[in-house]
């Protein structure tokens, strides 16, 4: 009984197809990191490859899309690109104010 065990347990998940391969997760998929400023406010970290650039306002709209699923609703004061050394927008640092 033992040996028809084992035979079950070591060949069956070559002959039976479980379907139980783990789920990929990317849980930083936006890439936004939240830190607090010092002044009792937190500054949103966004990647930029995750806003469409463009003018002020579709600049404003993409971060808005990316923070309020994080943080609710809120309105930003201000934000500010960070660039590498060829001017490629790398991260948006983003102060929001909670409405």
């Amino acid at each position: 009984m033992v040996t028809l065990i084992l035979l079950f347990v070591f060949f069956s998940p070559r002959l039976i197809s479980f379907n139980d391969r783990p789920v990929e997760r990317n849980p930083h998929s936006s890439g936004v990191v939240v830190y607090p400023d010092g002044n009792g406010e937190f500054v949103y970290q966004v990647e930029g490859k995750a806003v469409q650039g463009g003018d002020d306002s579709t600049i404003r709209a993409g971060l808005l899309r990316i923070i309020e699923p994080i943080s609710g609703s809120v309105s930003i004061k201000r934000y500010e690109a960070v660039t590498d050394g060829k001017g490629h927008v790398l991260t948006y640092r983003v102060w929001v104010q909670r409405e």
